[in-house]
């Protein structure tokens, strides 16, 4: 995917916060971090609220589809 210039206005205080917490060594890299980890998270929340709506199938055997070689 290509990249894209963007310009935003980012309160400096985060900024700051977020390169102090990511340990990464520029603002892009501190951004790009916070935006995955973000997506992940939001990612995660739409599994978790998946919990109990799923039917399981009490006949699948998933101890068979495992494999020790």
């Amino acid at each position: 995917m290509p990249h894209m210039a963007t310009n935003l206005s980012i309160d400096p205080q985060l900024i700051e916060l977020a390169l102090a917490v990511s340990g990464e060594r520029t603002k892009k890299a501190a951004v790009t971090r916070a935006l995955e980890e973000f997506i992940a998270r939001r990612q995660q929340k739409k599994m978790l609220d998946l919990m109990g709506k799923l039917e399981w199938d009490h006949r699948y055997d998933y101890k068979s589809e495992r494999s020790r070689k």
